[in-house]
């Protein structure tokens, strides 16, 4: 099998000092392909980039009637957030609102991603609890789930659960691919992760941006779930982040999720296109390099969103006194 194309390089002074492979697809909803860069059709573990896909399970199994949740539980349902009071008050009252507490999730404790919280909290003599994790939000979501089948939530991350069960079945319908068991993973929050192509990935995106070939119920949630997470970007990440920033810029244009291990996920929603990228080393910060490029070629920015695309596509890599040592930017294969 060929390597796939260098994405992105870094440089140290005037040298390259490493490159980052990787492949992108775009797509619309049935399908077809817009543009394409390595091997789309590797299987690959998606990670948190499709908490919008997991969301879904709240459709068929009645919480998002039952609860009558609300656009910001959806959004928080969608979000790798930074654990800032914003996200963790949003986590009390979702699982407030579903009748469990924060010993319900079972998603583990970090402390929070942004450094003004976590400093806080440590200020304060505090441990990070669940809710400080940046999935919490989405397991509340599954918890939700499991209080509108009536079933114990104990166990809920287990990959026979009931609710990863419906969360599975909901990404299968999406992506139109069945996920094999073996080609299942742990997520670093414990729940399942299952690898497919780039290519189903992106189509599942164009198919939730347009509702092309879902159910009703799925297509009209899915728009809902897109409308929730892209009218409050601040809870699907937090202050800062390329999520928050570029959802925000393009005011419900664009749908944009990363997930761990260099991948990132999304629709250009007026065109109806869905993208999936994956950085083959795992690095973060080319893969943000590489969505951002993707952004500012094919989803029409204007001067004020293409300012902030080019926040990410070049970005100065620092030593530990603050001086600019390099770059991290696109390599020709993103440019051409």
């Amino acid at each position: 099998m060929d390597a796939n194309p260098i994405l992105v390089e870094q440089t140290r002074g005037d040298h390259v000092e490493n490159r980052h492979r990787g492949a992108l697809v775009v797509v619309d909803a049935a399908g077809s392909i817009v543009v394409a860069l390595g091997d789309i059709d590797r299987p690959v573990f998606p990670r948190s980039a499709i908490k919008s896909m997991q969301a879904l399970a709240m459709v068929r199994s009645g919480a998002l009637g039952r609860f009558g949740l609300s656009d910001e539980e959806l959004a928080l349902a969608c979000a790798s957030h930074h654990g800032e009071d914003v996200h963790v008050e949003g986590v009390t009252h979702f699982l407030s609102h579903i009748g469990l507490g924060a010993e319900a999730l079972e998603c583990g404790a970090h402390a929070p991603s942004n450094a003004r919280a976590r400093e806080a909290l440590r200020r304060a003599g505090r441990e990070p609890s669940p809710l400080h994790n940046n999935c919490s939000g989405k397991h509340s979501g599954m918890l939700s789930v499991a209080q509108a089948l009536g079933v114990d939530p104990h166990g809920y991350v287990e990959r026979t659960h009931p609710v990863q069960v419906a969360v599975r079945d909901a990404i299968e319908t999406v992506v139109g691919e069945p996920l094999s068991v073996d080609r299942c993973g742990v997520d670093g929050c414990s729940i399942p992760t299952w690898a497919a192509p780039l290519r189903a990935f992106a189509r599942g995106f164009a198919r939730m941006a347009t509702g092309t070939d879902l159910p009703a119920d799925l297509g009209a949630a899915a728009r809902r779930i897109f409308d929730a997470a892209t009218s409050h970007p601040l809870l699907v990440a937090g202050t800062g982040h390329l999520d928050t920033l570029v959802m925000e810029a393009f005011a419900g244009r664009v749908m944009q999720k990363g997930g761990a291990e260099g991948v990132q996920c999304g629709a250009i929603r007026d065109r109806g296109w869905g993208y999936a990228l994956k950085i083959d080393d795992g690095n973060m910060l080319a893969s943000q390099v590489a969505v951002a490029s993707l952004l500012a070629r094919l989803a029409d920015p204007d001067a004020a969103q293409r300012a902030v695309l080019e926040r990410f596509t070049r970005h100065t890599v620092r030593n530990v006194r603050g001086l600019s040592v390099g770059e991290m930017r696109p390599a020709a294969a993103l440019k051409s």
